[in-house]
C-alpha cells in the first residue's frame, strides 16, 4: 500500500485537513471539536495575519488515496528574530494509529524546515502560545479545555520512537471550589484590597469590556515577552482576537486591576464549553451557536483562559486580589471547580500560588524538541 505526504493545494484538500481530526477521534469520548468556522479562518493565509509573519506549510498523508494524516510546519520569523534562534514548529499533527504514518509526517516537516535553514525543531505549537500546544501525555480522563489537545496516549509513544526529547511541560491544576473561600485567603484578599493604589474593576456587561480589549492585549504583550513560544501581537491581531472571543466572553468572569488609570493586571475565565462543542459537532449554525451557550449556562467547571500581571507590580498582592474576586464570582455562579489551563512548570510562583489555594495537578502537556 503506497504511503505519501504532500502539501495541500486547494480548498477540497483543506476541507480534508480540517475535518480529519474528527475522523481520527471518533472514539475519544473527551475530544471536542474545534468551531470549524474558526477553523477556516485559521488556516487561511489570506484571513489568518499570522501567517505575514512566518512561513507555513499545510500536508496530508494518504494512503492508496485515502487520507490518514496531516501536519502544519510553521517557521516564525519574527519569534526568531525576537529571540535569534533558528527554530521550526510542527503542530495540528494527526493520524491514527500508524507509526509509518506518523513518522512520514514528521519527516515532512523536518525536511521542510530543514530546508528553511532551521537548526531545530519543537512540537506541537502553532503560531504563537494562543493557539494548540503540547501533547497529553497524563490526565487522559480529564475534560479538555478549549484550544487544547487531548490526543490519544499512543501519539507520546510515537514522538519518542521518532526521536524526540522533551522541550518542555506544562501543567493543568482543577481547583475545587467549596461555598466560601479558605479563610487564610480571605484575610489575604482583603489585605490586598486596602491597598489604595490598586483598583479592582468588575464587570457586568460585554459592553463596558470593549474599552479594555487593545489594553488587555498590549499588557499581554509586554508581561508574555519571555515566555515561552509567545510571540507578540500587532494591532491588527489583537483586532481578531478579540472579535474571536468577546462574543463567548462572559463579562462576570473578567477581572482586572487598574493603577490609577494603568491596567497593571487582569484574569480572564469562560464556562467549559464542551458538551455545546459535542453537541453542535464544531458548527455554529443553525442552532449549534445555543448549544454551546446552554453547555455555557449549565456547566460547572470554570476554565481559565488569560492571566497576566505587569511585572513592576508583582509581589503587591494583585494575583490574590483578583484571584479571590474570580473565586467568589464562580462560587456565586454555582461553579465546583476552577481549571487552570496551561501552566510552565518553570512557572513556580504561579504554580505555588495554585498550589496554596488547593490546586491539585490532573493534565501535564508537553512540547518535544528534535535537533535538524
Amino acid at each position: 500500500m503506497v504511503l505519501e505526504v504532500a502539501e495541500i493545494r486547494n480548498r477540497r484538500e483543506l476541507r480534508e485537513f480540517i475535518y480529519l481530526p474528527a475522523k481520527v477521534n471518533r472514539a475519544n469520548p473527551l475530544w471536542i471539536p474545534p468551531i470549524y468556522m474558526d477553523n477556516w479562518k485559521f488556516f487561511d493565509a489570506k484571513k489568518n495575519r499570522a501567517f505575514q509573519h512566518a512561513d507555513a506549510v499545510l500536508a496530508l498523508a494518504r494512503r492508496d488515496g485515502r487520507v490518514v494524516g496531516r501536519i502544519m510546519g510553521i517557521v516564525s520569523r519574527r519569534c526568531n528574530e525576537l529571540r535569534q534562534e533558528c527554530t521550526g514548529r510542527f503542530g495540528f499533527l494527526e493520524c491514527y494509529e500508524e507509526q509509518d504514518v506518523f513518522s512520514a509526517l514528521i519527516a515532512f516537516v523536518e525536511d521542510w524546515a530543514r530546508g528553511l535553514g532551521m537548526k531545530k525543531l519543537v512540537g506541537p505549537m502553532g503560531f504563537s502560545d494562543q493557539d494548540q500546544q503540547g501533547f497529553l501525555y497524563e490526565g487522559f480522563g480529564h475534560e479538555p479545555t478549549l484550544d487544547s489537545y487531548h490526543n490519544f496516549p499512543y501519539v507520546d509513544r510515537f514522538m519518542d520512537e521518532a526521536g524526540y526529547t522533551k522541550e518542555v511541560d506544562y501543567i493543568d491544576y482543577i481547583i475545587k471550589l467549596s461555598d466560601r473561600l479558605p479563610e487564610f485567603y480571605e484575610k489575604i484578599s482583603a489585605r490586598a484590597a486596602r491597598q489604595t493604589e490598586f483598583r479592582l474593576v468588575e464587570f457586568t456587561k460585554s459592553k463596558e469590556l470593549k474599552p479594555y480589549i487593545t489594553r488587555v492585549f498590549g499588557l499581554m504583550n509586554i508581561t508574555y515577552q519571555n515566555i515561552y513560544g509567545y510571540v507578540p501581537m500587532t494591532d491588527a491581531e489583537m483586532d481578531a482576537l478579540g472579535k474571536q472571543y468577546l462574543p463567548v466572553i462572559d463579562p462576570r468572569f473578567v477581572k482586572m486591576v487598574l493603577k490609577g488609570e494603568d491596567l497593571v493586571g487582569f484574569f480572564i475565565g469562560i464556562p467549559n464549553m464542551n458538551e455545546g462543542l459535542r453537541k453542535s459537532k464544531g458548527h455554529l449554525f443553525p442552532f449549534g451557536i445555543l448549544q454551546i451557550m446552554a453547555a455555557m449556562k449549565k456547566s460547572r467547571q470554570l476554565d481559565a483562559l488569560l492571566a497576566a500581571i505587569r511585572e513592576d507590580c508583582r509581589g503587591r498582592g494583585i494575583d490574590v486580589l483578583i484571584g479571590a474576586a474570580m473565586m467568589r464570582t464562580a462560587i456565586a455562579a454555582g461553579f465546583e471547580k476552577i481549571d487552570s489551563h496551561h501552566e510552565l512548570e518553570t512557572n513556580l510562583r504561579m504554580r505555588a500560588e495554585v498550589e496554596r489555594i488547593g490546586g491539585q495537578i490532573a493534565k501535564r502537556f508537553r512540547i518535544y524538541q528534535k535537533a535538524l
